[in-house]
């Protein structure tokens, strides 16, 4: 723990593995750029990390928790800070300048066809199987040591 960890948005993140060893990333919807990323999202209050893993997941990819079967979870707990200009606007008028996510490494025991952006509250435009070794080049530059470092917890399932 820090003293600026209440700066921060308790969040998790998934690393979806195929059967193929190929994680899933989506292209945010609100982002024109050529950026993607493994869901992520924010803990509810009063919500467990591996509950709120699965209900991210799900809404925004629309895989079934039943769909998915927990391999690790990271040691540690992984944070990054928005860009300043991002302050407050990511999440609307909040305190948090960033988050702190714990991550899961999980398998997808589905097919494509169980994949389905249309959600309720869309967050992906497009998606795509990559290779892990890929993704820090894929996320947007302020979360790429995230992803260095989320590569590192899992390199030995990888």
């Amino acid at each position: 723990m820090t003293s600026d960890d209440h700066l921060y948005r308790p969040a998790v993140g998934v690393m979806l593995l195929n059967s193929e060893c190929k994680v899933f990333v989506g292209a945010r919807i609100d982002n024109l750029a050529e950026a993607w990323q493994m869901p992520q999202g924010g803990i509810d209050e009063g919500e467990k990390p591996w509950p709120a893993a699965l209900r991210e997941l799900e809404e925004e990819t629309g895989i079934k928790p039943r769909l998915v079967e927990k391999i690790a979870r990271s040691p540690i707990i992984h944070r990054y800070r928005l860009p300043d200009e991002l302050v407050g606007k990511v999440w609307k008028n909040s305190k948090w300048i960033g988050q702190a996510q714990t991550w899961y490494l999980a398998r997808f025991l589905g097919s494509d066809a169980d994949v389905n952006l249309e959600t309720k509250h869309p967050e992906f435009r497009d998606w795509q199987w990559a290779a892990p070794e890929r993704l820090p080049e894929l996320i947007v530059p302020f979360k790429r040591e995230l992803y260095r470092e989320v590569l590192d917890a899992f390199a030995d399932y990888l």
